[in-house]
């Protein structure tokens, strides 16, 4: 008996300070691809401020450096209990079993599982999280803070954007992922 395949679902977030409930997640976006970097598809809200959570000042003061990412992540905001249950309905929609790829998963897998729990009560990833310069860091056999994305090899990052708008970020770094997966031998 074999176990379903695995669906990789990139995703970055944009929040308005550091942790879940004294701050809010602004966005997020998500690409689901096979390992062969075909998109199953992509998920993307901006979200309504937490009640009682303000915007942390440091946070806050990174953003002024990108105001037309800030003013795009406040544009319509939907209310988090609507719009993470919708969230787990496209998740189990998905061809395969989700694993979430971040970079850093430590941060975006926070806000993310945060925001499930609190507003569907669920999190189909379950603990399933991926963080990409961790995989960088094992294939090339260096340390993990010589993995930035920018010291990654050429091959491995496409021609994406990077705009800190959720969904460009969540394309580039899951387009990223895959051709990792490859260089690794885990695609053919």
């Amino acid at each position: 008996m074999t176990s379903p395949a695995e669906i990789f679902v990139s995703t970055d977030v944009e929040a308005d300070g550091p942790i879940p409930g004294p701050h809010s997640m602004l966005s997020f976006g998500s690409v689901a691809y096979h390992p062969d970097k075909t998109i199953a598809g992509e998920f993307t809200v901006n979200l309504a401020p937490l009640p009682g959570a303000a915007p942390h000042p440091r946070t806050m003061a990174w953003w002024a450096g990108f105001p037309e990412a800030l003013a795009k992540a406040r544009e319509n905001p939907e209310d988090p209990a609507s719009a993470m249950p919708r969230y787990v309905r496209w998740l189990r929609g998905l061809p395969g079993r989700p694993v979430f790829v971040g970079q850093p998963a430590g941060y975006d897998f926070l806000w993310v599982y945060w925001y499930l729990l609190r507003f569907a009560g669920v999190s189909p990833f379950g603990h399933s999280a991926v963080d990409a310069k961790t995989y960088a860091m094992a294939l090339l056999k260096r340390p993990y803070h010589d993995c930035a994305k920018s010291r990654l090899p050429r091959e491995w990052r496409d021609p994406l954007p990077h705009t800190h708008v959720a969904l460009d970020d969540a394309r580039e770094q899951g387009a990223m992922f895959c051709n990792m997966l490859r260089a690794n031998g885990a695609v053919t």
